[in-house]
């Protein structure tokens, strides 16, 4: 009997794999993504209930930001096929996987936002690094804060130090912030990397626990080449009948922020809770 001879074909379900998270029906476009997990927003409802206190919110966030940027990671970053062999390569040629994997030599660069953005950032950062080649993963770090007028109502964010470590382009560009009340965070970030400067990145993708409708609006009119993925859309202060609409259907009459810009139903200051620091 003639040895058995190297197999070089691939088994065709693992070709060109299709992957779209699964997500809520809306009106926002199709760069907007808001998932329709009930684990994940059964975990978001206990990190957002009152009594829910160290240490356990950071064990939350933790999870919930792994589970988040899994689905980023699957649906946006770029595909590579491979040969792998298993380790039954010993014992047959044919131990050989073949299929469409995460492109691992994908550059991509991690904004870290203080404060409320830290932990997630850190989380994204270390997710990151457990799939791709490290070299090519980097964080950076820019302290911002909300600035209000004279009745509090937040008028935009202001930029206090910055830590960038070279050039987006070409890269993924995640910018993980909890929160995404007004969209001023995520614009702020964008600006202090200017293109004749740092370069074009491959994509820019927002990734929130919470959004809403009004920062929707701002970041869509504003940087509308952003995807968004969030776990939840809250647009608790909408009336009964706009919250029957599919999200979106009726955007101008939706509304998630009270007048100082805190999210309804909302969690509160997540930064102020993740660093049990309540100013």
């Amino acid at each position: 009997m003639s040895p058995e001879q190297p197999f070089l074909g691939s088994d065709a379900q693992f070709e060109n794999l299709p992957y779209r998270p699964c997500e809520i029906a809306h009106r926002y476009g199709e760069r907007v993504h808001i998932l329709a997990d009930p684990l994940s927003l059964t975990m978001l409802a206990k990190l957002c209930a009152k009594g829910t206190v160290q240490p356990e919110v950071n064990r939350l966030v933790g999870e919930l930001y792994r589970m988040l940027v899994h689905e980023v990671v699957a649906a946006e970053f770029p595909r590579q096929s491979i040969a792998q062999p298993t380790r039954m390569i010993d014992v047959t040629p044919r131990g050989v996987w073949r299929g469409d994997t995460i492109a691992i030599s994908t550059p991509s660069v991690v904004v870290a936002v203080a404060r409320a953005g830290l932990l997630p950032s850190q989380n994204t950062f270390d997710f990151l690094n457990q799939v791709l080649q490290p070299e090519g993963v980097r964080q950076d770090h820019l302290a911002l804060a909300r600035t209000v007028d004279e009745k509090g109502g937040v008028t935009g964010a202001g930029l206090y130090a910055s830590k960038i470590g070279g050039p987006v382009d070409g890269a993924v560009m995640l910018i993980p912030d909890p929160m995404g009340a007004t969209g001023s965070t995520v614009s702020k970030v964008i600006e202090q990397y200017p293109i004749d400067l740092y370069g074009k990145p491959l994509k820019v993708i927002a990734v929130h626990l919470i959004i809403t409708p009004e920062y929707l609006k701002h970041v869509r009119h504003q940087h509308p080449n952003v995807l968004v993925y969030a776990l939840r859309l809250d647009r608790g202060l909408s009336a009964a009948d706009v919250l029957a609409t599919v999200p979106g259907e009726r955007w101008s009459e939706e509304r998630g922020l009270t007048d100082h810009h805190y999210i309804v139903p909302g969690g509160g200051g997540l930064g102020e809770i993740i660093n049990n620091s309540f100013v």
